[in-house]
């Protein structure tokens, strides 16, 4: 992972949720290939795509780095489910960050799970620009 990106992603996780992501000495390495809990981020366009998903998203997701990095994030939920995606990631747009979010997905084999008590935060760069939305959840389960 771009160095420059985990500060991204510590940052304003910290800024904006008031808490950190993962202990206060983890690393990029550590986030990208140990972490217990999945995190991803998807950029600021009108039809975002995923730029970031640690290994526990893609075991969740069943995706690897090269499939899921660059595909559109409206995507890891089933079009009757979309809705709702969408009003999550309208709130965080709103107020910077929203915790509790329950939401069903659908991994590349079909399965369907649900992922439990998320936290998605805005992406914001030095300059005040938003960059994108991550989100972390250490919960889900098949449906």
């Amino acid at each position: 992972m771009n160095p420059d990106f985990f500060d991204l992603l510590r940052s304003c996780h910290l800024r904006l949720v008031g808490t950190p992501l993962g202990a206060p000495d983890a690393t990029a390495q550590w986030l990208y290939e140990e972490a217990p809990f999945c995190v991803l981020a998807h950029d600021a366009t009108d039809d975002p795509r995923f730029t970031y998903a640690n290994l526990t998203a893609q075991r969740c997701f069943e995706y690897d780095w090269s499939e899921l990095v660059g595909m559109p994030s409206r995507l890891s939920a089933e079009p009757d489910r979309r809705e709702d995606r969408q009003r999550l990631i309208d709130a965080v747009h709103r107020h910077g960050f929203a915790t509790g979010y329950r939401g069903l997905r659908i991994a590349k084999s079909g399965r369907r799970f649900w992922i439990e008590d998320v936290t998605m935060w805005n992406l914001v760069d030095d300059g005040g620009r938003l960059v994108g939305q991550a989100a972390t959840y250490r919960g889900w389960r098949d449906a």
